[in-house]
Formats: structure tokens, C-alpha cells, sequence
């Protein structure tokens, strides 16, 4: 009688060791995608736009009025 119940306990811990094995597996990824998606953003906003501007990084600076 013990010998089945221990095996049905290690079943079962078994089973939810694969189960949180494949939690976390799954928020690896999600994270690691989630940090290529960010890495992207980063690089795209500091590529130069056609007037060889960075974008993203500074704000354009505001021309002054013409004196008179």
C-alpha cells in the first residue's frame, strides 16, 4: 500500500515539476523577446533620419527670430 502512494506522490511531483519547468521556459522567452523588442526600439531611435539628424535623442532646436 505505501509503495503505491509514494509512487503516486512522485508522480504528481513529477508532473508539477514539469509543469514549472514549463512556466519557466515560457517567461524566458517572453522576457528575452521582450528585450530584443526593446534593444530594437533603442537602436531604430538612434539611426539618423534624412537630414542626418538623430532621432529620438535631442530635441530640435528652435530657430531664432530674424533681427531687425
Amino acid at each position: 500500500m505505501s509503495d503505491e502512494r509514494s509512487g503516486r506522490e512522485s508522480a504528481e511531483k513529477l508532473t508539477r515539476e514539469e509543469r514549472l519547468a514549463a512556466k519557466l521556459r515560457e517567461n524566458l522567452r517572453r522576457r528575452k523577446a521582450q528585450a530584443r523588442a526593446v534593444s530594437q526600439a533603442v537602436s531604430s531611435a538612434a539611426l539618423p533620419d534624412r537630414d542626418g539628424e538623430s532621432s529620438g535623442s535631442k530635441p530640435p532646436l528652435a530657430k531664432s527670430p530674424p533681427e531687425s
